[in-house]
């Protein structure tokens, strides 16, 4: 069977109708969901719902994104990317992520890639730039290093053999339950190597063949990136209308939720418009275990330097103080997260340096000390704010709850744009990718 490489010309402009970005309004996201339901009924992958959709809890999480490629009003493809979350990712159920997750770095799962089926013949020729769409919104956006996927044994040779993932060292599975007890291989691929893979495998290929310089030097005019106000590590798009209408309303994921899945919920959305639409924690269960829920934190992207003024316990120290180099991923009003360039001990105080990136507030400095290490690793580092009463604990403060208020406002219901012509629509493609 040819691969869309041999089949698809990379270099061919696409038309200007074609766009690919991130689902925010409930037409976008039902046309994805109900996408990827027919073709996974189709594939023999799920059962049909009486919704027609495919929804999963992990839709409902912030960190994970809903890519579609849409012509026109019509979503024909869709991809999800699955980031770092309370749940897990959905293939840790089967497979072992330890190697992956103990290098530096952060990971994302691809999952539920579907291509509408009336377009098959050329659906190759819809996935490249789909595929592409979500490497560079993966790596740029979020500084993604890890791309993790579990797929149907038929499909592994397209990704080993055309975009250079490597096979797990664990083994196949032959049942998963996540899509109707198929078989599944699990692949990884490093982005901060994938370059140089790509630069191997496609050095002497002729340019509308290349995936070296389709996916790192091309560029993709038809891709949208959703706007950000300040750098963050999620684009949320669930606001309590549309988790009330995907997971209460339309399908009954919400009510089939275990206590801790519950629990991380409310740990998420503790604000109460979207309390209002989550299942409640169980009136048993111990204000200790999760009745009165931890304050929000949010993931971000912000490099900060830590001044240790005794710098016994610092590595690495050449003077009478450190400046050691963070990066802050996760956030709230009294703790943050970070990567460290070194080791650290717990105890370790001093004032921190955070650029925030927001208009009108760029860098605040705060007291703080070392709560918590990371059982893996000695360089992810928990800090708790000893005091942010003054000024510039007042600019942590509303900057943190600034990020509270990214999700978008919920779309009204529209009608239902008309459909496409198929066969025009698959005439159209092939003129667009020749």
């Amino acid at each position: 069977m040819k691969t869309c490489v041999q089949t698809s010309r990379l270099d061919k402009a696409l038309s200007k109708r074609f766009v690919f970005k991130l689902a925010q309004t409930r037409e976008e996201l039902e046309a994805c969901f109900r996408l990827l339901h027919d073709e996974y009924v189709r594939a023999g992958l799920m059962d049909p719902e009486p919704s027609g959709m495919r929804v999963t809890l992990h839709h409902a999480l912030p960190t994970t994104s809903t890519l579609m490629c849409r012509y026109g009003e019509r979503v024909l493809g869709t991809v999800s990317l699955i980031r770092e979350n309370g749940l897990g990712f959905p293939m840790q159920r089967i497979f072992d992520l330890g190697e992956i997750i103990r290098e530096s770095g952060s990971v994302a799962e691809v999952s539920a890639l579907a291509i509408d089926k009336h377009f098959h013949a050329v659906k190759d020729r819809i996935m490249m730039p789909l595929l592409k769409f979500l490497y560079e919104y993966a790596e740029y956006r979020f500084d993604t290093r890890h791309l993790i996927i579990a797929t149907h044994p038929q499909h592994i040779g397209f990704y080993e053999n055309v975009l250079c993932f490597r096979r797990l060292s664990c083994p196949p599975v032959d049942h998963y339950d996540f899509v109707k007890g198929a078989p599944a291989i699990g692949a990884h691929l490093d982005l901060d190597k994938a370059k140089e893979s790509f630069l191997r495998k496609y050095a002497d290929a002729p340019l509308e063949k290349n995936l070296y310089h389709y996916f790192t030097v091309a560029a993709l005019p038809n891709g949208q990136f959703p706007h950000q106000r300040f750098d963050t590590e999620s684009d949320p798009v669930m606001t309590p209308k549309l988790l009330d209408y995907f997971f209460n309303q339309q399908t009954k994921v919400f009510s089939t939720l275990e206590t801790q899945e519950i629990r991380l919920l409310h740990t998420i959305y503790s604000l109460p418009k979207y309390q209002r639409c989550l299942p409640p924690l169980p009136e048993s269960l111990p204000r200790e275990h999760g009745r009165n829920p931890t304050r929000r934190r949010f993931p971000v992207k912000c490099p900060a330097y830590l001044r240790v003024l005794q710098t016994d316990n610092v590595p690495g120290n050449r003077g009478d103080s450190a400046a050691i180099a963070l990066a802050v991923y996760e956030c709230s009003e009294k703790v943050f997260c970070a990567h460290a360039d070194r080791p650290l001990s717990v105890g370790l105080s001093g004032e921190v340096d955070v650029e925030l990136g927001l208009n009108g507030f760029e860098r605040c400095t705060l007291p703080v000390e070392v709560v918590r290490l990371s059982q893996h690793n000695n360089r992810v580092i928990m800090l708790q704010i000893r005091d942010n009463s003054g000024e510039q604990g007042k600019l942590w403060l509303k900057f943190v709850h600034a990020l509270g208020d990214t999700a978008p406002a919920a779309a009204d219901p529209e009608e239902v744009p008309p459909l496409f012509d198929s066969d025009e629509l698959t005439s159209t493609l092939r003129g667009a990718f020749g």
